[in-house]
This record gives structure tokens, C-alpha cells and sequence, in this order.
């Protein structure tokens, strides 16, 4: 059976001008890669609303999830919400339920609800709420599409609470050898590798270190004994 496959869509200017690193992406791979869910695809967009509204169309109607993060917050530029609405051609506004989380969570604070805040319960008609034990507002899923803040741990938070509701397949094993060898020398047999385990993949990862050239060789498959096959023949190789 197939691997259920999924995308990524980053949204915002910061992430483009360089002021932030993205780390949601290179979390996301790990969690999925566990859950049996092959992450196939990450787009980077800015704040732009017809650039998120295709994009979230385009991605929605390839794979079976797609996982947004950024642009849900209280300011004027957290667009994601409204665009996500509008990919979907659902109407948004503030929902009941997540002004109640809200109101709870500032009740508790001392902080007021005011009307920047209450920006962050506006949720798509017929969406369900995806809980943020981090900081209580919440994301939202419609359809197969996933938003999710863009703040690290609010996101790892999110993606905790969404995972245990998705089918997922079988976890993506992997293995490496390390061969201090150029590219060059080891590029025939890895080609000869790789043809005799066609449902594996076999990259080459090269690096220099004390004027050593040399490839880290890594092998993944949801077979482990494919996977633990190919890496003897790959030590018998190179060993």
C-alpha cells in the first residue's frame, strides 16, 4: 500500500527577506516521516492573498494533507485564515467556539481580549478547531488542509494534536554508511545499487573534512529488510 502523500505551504515575507529560519519544515518531515506519511512537496509564499488562495488550491488537490504554517496571528498581515476561506469559497468570521477559548485563556491571564486578539478565532464555516495547548488560539482544518501558527512551538503543538487523527502508512526506515571516497569513484556501483533495489532510495550526500572528499550514503525504504539488504551489499562495496 501506498504511503498517504502530503505538502507543506510557509507562509510569509519573513521568512522570503531572510529575517527568520524556517525549523517547522525540518519538524514536520520527522513527524510524518514517523506517522507513515511521505511529505512530497514545500512551497514558500509571501503575504500575499491570491498567491496563498493558489497555492493552497494547487496543493490541496494534489495530496492528501497539506500542513500550513504562518499568518494566523492578531496583526494585520496574519492574511492565512481569510485565504484558506476564500481557496475553499467558505465564508470566515469570528466562531463561538474559539472566542470561548479566548475569553477563557485571557480570564485566566488578566490580559484583555481585545479586538487585535480577537482576530485570532476567525475560522472558516464548518472547519474543526485544532487545538494549542501553547498558547490556546487555536488552527483550524478544512478539507485536507491543516493551518497552523507559525511560531515553533506553537506549531509543533498543532501538529501533536493533528497527527493521531491521520491515517498514515508505513515509517520510512533509513540507514547511512559514511565512504571516504569522491562521488566520482563510487558513482558506477551506486548506480548499480540502486538498480538492483528499484523500491529504495539511495542518495549521496557529499562533504570534504581535512581535505577528505567522501559521501555520507543513505538508504530508505518502508522494507527494513530490503533496506538491511542493500546496506551489506552496499558494505561489501565499500567496507
Amino acid at each position: 500500500m501506498t504511503n498517504p502523500k502530503a505538502a507543506m505551504l510557509v507562509i510569509g515575507d519573513e521568512i522570503l527577506s531572510g529575517r527568520t529560519r524556517d525549523s517547522n519544515m525540518h519538524y514536520l518531515a520527522k513527524e510524518l516521516t514517523r506517522a507513515g506519511i511521505d511529505l512530497a512537496e514545500a512551497r514558500v509564499v509571501s503575504d500575499d492573498e491570491q498567491a496563498i488562495i493558489d497555492a493552497v488550491r494547487a496543493l490541496s488537490a494534489t495530496y492528501e494533507h497539506v500542513f500550513t504554517s504562518g499568518g494566523i496571528g492578531p496583526t494585520h498581515d496574519d492574511i492565512t485564515a481569510e485565504c484558506v476561506a476564500a481557496a475553499f469559497d467558505m465564508p470566515i468570521g469570528i466562531r463561538d467556539d474559539a472566542r470561548a477559548l479566548l475569553e477563557a485563556h485571557y480570564a485566566r491571564t488578566g490580559a484583555e481580549l481585545n479586538e487585535a486578539r480577537l482576530r485570532m478565532a476567525r475560522i472558516p464555516d464548518g472547519a474543526a478547531l485544532i487545538d494549542n495547548p501553547v498558547s490556546i488560539a487555536p488552527g483550524f482544518t478544512i478539507e485536507n488542509v491543516h493551518v497552523m501558527a507559525g511560531v515553533p512551538a506553537v506549531f509543533e503543538a498543532m501538529v501533536a494534536s493533528v497527527l493521531p487523527s491521520l491515517s498514515g502508512g508505513d515509517p520510512l526506515l533509513s540507514q547511512s554508511m559514511r565512504i571516504e571516497r569522491g562521488e566520482g569513484e563510487i558513482a558506477g556501483p551506486l548506480s548499480d545499487l540502486a538498480k538492483a533495489f528499484p523500491d529504495l532510495s539511495i542518495g549521496s550526500y557529499p562533504f570534504v573534512s581535512n581535505g577528505i572528499y567522501g559521501a555520507n550514503i543513505v538508504i530508505r525504504g518502508h522494507d527494513g529488510a530490503q533496506v538491511d539488504a542493500a546496506m551489506t551489499r552496499l558494505s561489501e562495496l565499500f567496507g
